[in-house]
């Protein structure tokens, strides 16, 4: 496999570089003089940036955009061999990496690089390590899955040794990240359209699990099922966290704000100190502390830890207040697991309100279908729900999955239910259904959000 070396730049041409992930690698590399060149459908904010940085910018994809002199070709998962770029590439010699490949190669040329997995709350997770990390004045270089607000974006390219970022279990794309500090939140059924079953997900985070440097430390949730699984024979420190109480960093003594924000005593090995959390939900004092075990693992004090978590708001979609109609609060979050759905709506609980009206868009008909029961359950915490059709993304209906029978499934666990089929129909729904006091949460990983814009004429 190609070695990317920071110390020998080279010219690397992305296909598809208009996306969050990759214009982010994109950035790095042209930070650290490489020769950059990309092609997209079209143009957007992220690709002018980059052209303002001195990439070389191509809309639309053809043979001819790979100039000579391209030394490594760079593609996104949505790339299919008779793409023609691709096709130059091979035509040409020319070596090629997926992006996992590419961020994997990119991670080795930082000694302190972490990782954070898991099923979800992975971006939530690295946004509050990179908090702490901003607040010890670390110089960090971040990437992450979403939208955080103390980096002006996705991606901060810094100059230290540290390298911090999400890792994807999806078509196992973390295999090819070997970190020093390496968290794995959670490990549930997801993205049943690749893996088999729990047991082949979890072969998986096995496997990841053993790419942690074996002089780092695998921090781990207790919660997990049969860790030893997990765990056995590596050569990496081990530690874990939880609230029950044994574990090597745990929470005590929580309680609740009024908008459902957390503050706890953190307990570690080297002693104690209270938590404030800016962000509500019982999920992210797990969160936090995983966050809590790598600050200390790594040698942060407890004064960078107490500042950088609290400074964290949250992040784009994630519990994200939109704006208010009037005394209706409008919230949107990303939430599109049942895990996730139902600690959004528990968080919730403890937000002032009269009624929680969900507007859910289901993603994916595969993980629907799969997890059909759960979501009913799960959605049912709202005191009403609005259905909108399933966001297909990368998949057709094959399934005869549809969200109006989710809505009556839902409705039979005694939740008031309703289901519409465009987003128009949804928002006259809400105007005329909401009253003063009524939390509005839009959820979803599509783009369901715009429900929650439109009606605040954003």
């Amino acid at each position: 496999m190609y070695k990317i070396d920071f110390n020998n730049p080279i010219h690397v041409h992305f296909i598809g570089i208009g996306g969050i992930s990759m214009s982010g690698l994109a950035e790095v590399l042209l930070k650290e003089r490489f020769t950059i060149s990309g092609s997209d459908s079209q143009a957007s904010a992220l690709t002018r940036e980059l052209e303002a940085g001195g990439a070389s910018i191509y809309i639309g994809q053809r043979a001819s955009n790979i100039q000579e002199g391209t030394d490594l070709v760079v593609y996104t998962a949505a790339i299919h061999p008779d793409n023609p770029e691709f096709m130059q590439a091979v035509a040409l010699g020319i070596p090629t990496l997926s992006r996992a490949e590419l961020l994997g190669q990119m991670m080795d040329n930082y000694a302190r690089s972490i990782t954070v997995s898991g099923t979800h709350g992975k971006t939530t997770t690295t946004s509050m390590v990179a908090h702490i990390l901003l607040a010890a004045q670390a110089d960090p270089t971040i990437s992450i899955g979403g939208i955080l607000n103390a980096i002006g974006g996705n991606i901060r390219v810094g100059s230290s040794d540290l390298f911090l970022t999400e890792a994807c279990e999806y078509t196992n794309s973390f295999f090819h990240f070997y970190p020093k500090y390496n968290i794995i939140l959670n490990i549930e059924e997801d993205h049943m359209d690749f893996f088999k079953d729990l047991a082949d997900i979890r072969n998986s985070f096995r496997r990841f699990a053993q790419n942690t440097s074996d002089n780092g430390v695998l921090i781990l949730n207790s919660e997990i099922e049969a860790p030893e699984e997990i765990t056995a024979g590596l050569a990496a420190k081990v530690v874990n966290y939880g609230t029950q109480g044994n574990e090597d960093y745990h929470a005590t003594d929580i309680s609740y704000n009024e908008f459902g924000c957390a503050s706890f005593m953190a307990n570690t090995p080297a002693g104690s100190f209270p938590i404030t959390l800016s962000v509500p939900g019982e999920h992210n004092v797990s969160n936090a502390l995983s966050a809590i075990a790598f600050g200390c693992e790594a040698g942060f004090s407890k004064e960078d830890i107490t500042a950088g978590l609290l400074a964290f708001g949250g992040t784009v979609r994630r519990f994200e207040v939109k704006g208010h109609l009037g005394n209706v609060t409008v919230v949107d979050d990303y939430a599109h697991h049942p895990t996730e759905i139902s600690a959004t709506l528990t968080a919730a609980k403890n937000f002032p309100h009269d009624r929680i009206i969900c507007v859910f868009q289901p993603h994916t008909y595969t993980r629907t279908k799969a997890f059909w029961k759960d979501f009913a359950e799960a959605l049912s915490k709202a005191d009403i729900v609005v259905m909108a059709d399933v966001y297909a993304a990368r998949e057709t209906d094959t399934l005869g999955v549809r969200s109006e029978d989710l809505a009556n499934d839902i409705a039979k666990l005694g939740t008031e239910s309703y289901y519409f089929a465009g987003f128009d129909e949804i928002e006259n729904f809400l105007l005329e259904k909401c009253m003063n006091n009524d939390l509005l949460i839009t959820m979803g990983a599509g783009d369901v959000y715009k429900i929650g814009e439109n009606l605040l004429g954003l």
